[in-house]
Parts: C-alpha cells; structure tokens; sequence
C-alpha cells in the first residue's frame, strides 16, 4: 500500500473571485482573512500537515502577491525536513500561452511540475473552504479500494441539492452518476442515495484524490477545463471513482454572505468550527504582538485578536481582527472587523480631527464587513440593507445587503451609510 510520502496536494488558488468582491479587490480569495487572525489558505494547509501530507503545491495565477507573501512568510520547514509548500504560479511558456481556464486546466498547465515531485497520487484541494479533515483516511479509503479516483462527499439537504454538484453512488462506494446542481424533480428523484428525508442527496465537497497516471490521462487526452463540471463525470463511466463519506463541519467560502454567516458564527459559543481545536490546529503567519488592552468596554460573543485597542465601546456579535483600533464611544454589532497590517501611529483617543486607522469616536457600525487597513472616521453610521441589494458608494459597497467598506479605503467624518440615506441620495 502506498504511503503519505507518495501524495502530491494540490490547493486551486482560485480566479478573480468576483462573488467575493471587493474583498478580492486587492487579493486573491485564499489569502482572505478569516477569524480575526487566519487566511483561509491556512485551512487547507493545515489540514494536510495534521494529515501527515508535507508536500504542497499552491496554484496561483490573480491577485496573488499578497498570499505569496503570506506563504513564504508561514510555511517553512526545517533543512531537516522533507516537506514544502510551494507557488506554482500561472505563467506562459512555449506550449502555454494562455492563463488558467479552470480547475482542470489549471492542473494541467502544472503536469511537468507534478511528475517532477514522483508522487503516485494527486490530492486536489480548493483555497476557499472552512472545515478540518483528515487526509490520511481519506487516502486509506482510496487505497484500500483501489480506487482511481476518490471524491469526498458530504450528506446534503433537500433544498440545498441545486448549489452542488451531486452524486450517486451504489452500495460498494463506487459512485455510479452525476448531476451538476440539479434542479428539476425528475433528475433529483434519480439522484437520492441516502436513507434521510432531510438529506437524501451526496454532494461533492470539492476535494479529489486521484492516481497520477488517472488524472494525467484525463487531462492530456481531453480538453477539460473544470473537474466538477467535466472531468468527474466523464471518469465515472470509465474509471473506478469512490465516494469518501465525511460528516463533519464544511462551509463554500463562495460569496459575501456565506463569508458574512461563516465568520460571525465563529463568535458564538456554540461555533460549528472549533479553531481550539490542540490535537489538529489551524497554523498561520506567527506574530509577535502585545495583548489587546479593552478599557471600560461591554464586550458580547466577540472574537478578539491580538494587538488591538478598544476603549469604552460596546461591541455585540462581531470579529475584531489583529491591530483594531476602536475609539471612544462606538457602537458595533454583528459586523467584521479585519483590522490592520500595521500601526499608523500611537494610539490616541482623541485624533479624531483627522481619519485615523481605524474606527472613529462615536461611530455606529451594524451589519457591516470593514477589511483592512480602512479608515471610518468619527460619527459615522452604518446599518445593514435589506438582502438582495447591491449598491456602490463612492469609498464602500454593498453586497446582498451587507455593508462592505474595501481595504484601505477612508469614510469620511459624518457620513451615513443606510438604506433611507441611500434612498434619498437616489431621489436627489
């Protein structure tokens, strides 16, 4: 049986992430931040080293300086260590001229890369999910059935079949059929593989394990540009394709409301992610900042990351991330708070003749993601818009109702970001 040292992971970087816009204005969506203090291709990679895999390559190709930078400055080894994780970034060559067209085509620009490492088998993995799994089983599983390829599927709900691609599979594992986000009750009918009114359905989380040989086959000999779409359902007919059941915690970090869910959820007691987790912890960039110092502040189901300063605020339902600032007198509920990459000066209370990083004195912010580095100046109001709209300010957005305000960029004192406001200006 092949051993962990034989597995290659591969992370898909991710295109332009438009659904995540504009928080991947300036980056690409694995280097998103998450949980105050992490990125989310921290999970994923950190999910391969509690595995025991210490070879992996990252795909890269938009917006990628910033994950770069954040990977070399994480993820080094010892000169002792066989393990590494790598950039493979999208570049044209003599045979390629173009940029990645896809999953698939992203993999396969990468196959000289790939038969350099000797890896008999392929991990493929997204940059853009929350869970923690162990790869080591998952591979077993594959081996174990001899498998050319594993996918890893999760129980879904009945109303959630039409978000994911779903699959069919018999009682010896091997997956049989593929239905990609299915809607029609014909082809859901023909798709029911489990036991449970509530969820009768096995949907593809994404994650693939492949025999090298297998997956050089398909993309050499086909043009697939997708392996949700293309390459799994045309090898369901021609090659041994298992489904690896996991049941555990699993979130599509795909669009600014599963983002906006995802990350508040993370401040409750009751959090479906646990980041506390001593046996298999999330690694990120380690940073050596100062406790944060909260003075005279009610604090509710708060995450709090290091390096900030609040000072007599209340703050209900929220992430406040590395570096915060947050001055006298505001009030900020159910929103994100990414914080800073850096101090712009000591901090003070009573700078709030200009815009300084951070959120000024007696700001009310309610509903509303603030990414890096932004400057919300002193008696601002935010409040959350209905969902379903989408809007754009002059220096903020607004995404199925939530209020985003892009990295770097500065709200004026007074201003007031609200559905009346923005009803009115519409009517001036």
């Amino acid at each position: 049986m092949p051993a962990l040292n034989d597995v290659l992971a591969v992370i898909l970087g991710g295109g332009r992430g438009s659904r995540l816009y504009p928080l991947t204005q300036q980056r690409s969506k694995p280097a998103v931040p998450i949980a105050g203090k992490y990125r989310l291709i921290d999970i994923p990679i950190s999910n391969c080293i509690n595995s025991g895999i210490y070879r992996i390559a990252v795909l890269t190709q938009f917006n990628s300086v910033s994950l770069h930078r954040h990977i070399a400055d994480t993820y080094v080894f010892d000169t002792f260590h066989t393990g590494w994780v790598q950039i493979w970034a999208a570049e044209q060559t003599v045979e390629n001229t173009d940029w990645y067209q896809g999953t698939a085509d992203a993999v396969r620009k990468q196959l000289f890369e790939i038969h350099s490492t000797r890896a008999s088998h392929v991990l493929v993995l997204a940059g853009d999910h929350l869970y923690r799994m162990d790869y080591a089983a998952m591979a077993h599983f594959h081996w174990e059935h001899d498998a050319d390829i594993t996918v890893a599927v999760q129980p879904a709900l009945r109303e959630d079949a039409g978000r994911f691609g779903i699959l069919k599979r018999e009682a010896g594992g091997r997956i049989t059929s593929f239905a990609e986000k299915p809607k029609d009750a014909e082809t859901l009918a023909d798709m029911v593989s489990r036991d449970d009114p509530a969820k009768p359905y096995l949907a593809s989380m994404g994650i693939y394990l492949f025999k090298t040989q297998v997956l050089f086959d398909l993309l050499r000999n086909y043009a697939f540009e997708d392996f949700g779409g293309q390459v799994i359902p045309h090898a369901i007919h021609n090659n041994a394709v298992y489904g690896y059941d996991f049941e555990g915690y699993w979130e599509d970090i795909g669009t600014i409301r599963s983002f906006y869910d995802t990350n508040l959820a993370l401040s409750m007691p009751d959090s479906p992610f646990n980041f506390y987790d001593p046996e298999r912890p999330i690694y990120t960039h380690s940073r050596f900042l100062p406790g944060s110092i909260v003075e005279g502040c009610t604090l509710e189901n708060v995450l709090l990351a290091e390096g900030c300063f609040i000072q007599d605020a209340e703050i209900h339902h929220s992430i406040v991330g590395l570096r915060s600032q947050i001055r006298k007198g505001v009030k900020m509920r159910d929103t994100i708070m990414m914080g800073s990459d850096y101090y712009e000066r000591p901090m003070c209370q009573d700078c709030d003749d200009d815009i300084p990083l951070g959120i000024g004195g007696n700001s009310y912010i309610e509903g509303a993601i603030i990414d890096k580095n932004a400057h919300v100046g002193h008696d601002v109001i935010i409040r959350p818009f209905p969902r379903d709209v989408d809007l754009d300010g002059a220096n903020w957005v607004v995404r199925d109702g939530i209020v985003v305000v892009p990295k770097n960029a500065v709200i004026a004192p007074g201003t007031v970001i609200t559905p009346e406001s923005a009803r009115l200006s519409a009517n001036s």
